[in-house]
């Protein structure tokens, strides 16, 4: 059985999350856009860009006509992701989280520090 101070630690960031989430300055993702911006994040975090043939090979977010579509609206809408060209090959585009995003991930972040404070 999980320990209940664990278990309750996760519910405690689950609604601090959600509480960070309802904030006017913070983007406004449906689950498809938040699931793709975590794994395109994840994958930058630990030192690799994913190109956007990678991410349209993502599942994560659907069909790959779903994920141009996500991809799209985080770049455009949401400002929460840039596509480069390659300097080696400008028909290579890798995606990267912009600052906007990593300030979204750092207050979900601070969520989970104070969900295991108490």
């Amino acid at each position: 059985m999980v320990k209940k101070s664990v278990f309750d630690a996760y519910f405690r960031f689950l609604n601090l999350a959600q509480a960070v989430q309802a904030l006017p300055s913070v983007p406004k993702l449906d689950a498809a856009e938040e699931r793709l911006l975590e794994a395109l994040t994840a994958s930058w975090h630990a030192g690799h860009s994913l190109t956007v043939t990678e991410t349209m090979a993502l599942s994560v977010a659907g069909a790959p006509a779903t994920v141009h579509r996500k991809l799209t609206s985080l770049k455009k809408q949401q400002g929460l992701v840039s596509v480069d060209e390659s300097s080696d090959n400008l028909r290579i585009k890798t995606v990267a989280p912009t600052r906007k995003a990593l300030e979204y991930f750092e207050k979900l972040a601070a969520c989970l520090e104070e969900a295991k404070k108490r």
